[in-house]
């Protein structure tokens, strides 16, 4: 039985991930951490000051972290010093705060970190590299949407979507939104973020070239998706080396 406890635990994607775990035969749901005390499917939810005690009390097996960066770093750096491997879908992390991170985890605890662990989106990302390789010369234009309360813009998928063209085409100018005089530039990305309502998360890539389009989107329907991801990807972390992987990895992908 595979021991997990859910870091964010009473927000929207911890309480999806609890009520998963909760009810899966192989698993254990051993309670979690949030900014307040309180309960998850009757197991204890402690404030996250506390999370070394926690983690020393319950010992789980898995810490999966859905909060936010500078919370995300402190909860992964208590893990990976009591020994317990990590999920980690939180975003928004800087470039200094992802070298804690790998400091933390690298041969100490394994770890799957990802933008985002929906089946879906990780198979969007492949497809969206393969486009990128054979229309290197179209425009390309990145949109993403999400429910008025998301902290971070763009998103994570949308970033990691960024570094996918990246990694393909070289570094390119990126414009987030146009206003004015916004004539397109040769080989730059264009970038637009969406906040309204309660949209779980739609993100699409158009490639545009003369006398044709090309469109690759993913939409959630619920967040349920990200969060039998991200309980998938705990069942896989057990027993792996003391290293990052990725959701692709987890997949086979």
């Amino acid at each position: 039985m595979t021991r997990i406890a859910v870091a964010g635990a009473l927000g929207r994607m911890g309480t999806t991930i609890g009520r998963i775990v909760n009810e899966a035969p192989d698993l254990e749901l051993v309670g979690g951490v949030d900014l307040a005390e309180g309960t998850l499917f009757g197991e204890e939810v402690v404030p996250a000051a506390r999370i070394d005690a926690f983690l020393k009390e319950k010992r789980p097996d898995i810490l999966i972290d859905f909060t936010v960066a500078a919370a995300a770093v402190e909860n992964i750096k208590a893990a990976a010093g009591n020994n317990v491997a990590l999920v980690v879908g939180t975003t928004g992390f800087s470039p200094e705060q992802r070298e804690v991170i790998r400091g933390a985890v690298e041969g100490n605890v394994p770890a799957v970190i990802s933008s985002n662990f929906s089946v879906g989106v990780n198979i969007f990302w492949k497809l969206v590299r393969e486009a990128a390789r054979q229309l290197g010369d179209y425009d390309i234009e990145v949109t993403e949407a999400h429910h008025r309360y998301k902290k971070d813009a763009p998103s994570g998928t949308a970033k990691t979507i960024l570094e996918i063209l990246d990694q393909e085409l070289g570094n390119r100018e990126k414009v987030y939104g146009r206003v004015g005089l916004a004539e397109r530039k040769e080989g730059e990305i264009g970038v637009h973020a969406i906040r309204g309502g309660d949209i779980v998360g739609d993100h699409s890539v158009l490639f545009a070239g003369n006398f044709e389009c090309i469109e690759i989107s993913h939409r959630a329907y619920d967040r349920a998706v990200f969060a039998q991801g991200a309980v998938r990807a705990a069942r896989w972390v057990v027993g792996k080396e003391p290293r990052i992987y990725s959701m692709q990895e987890v997949l086979g992908l």
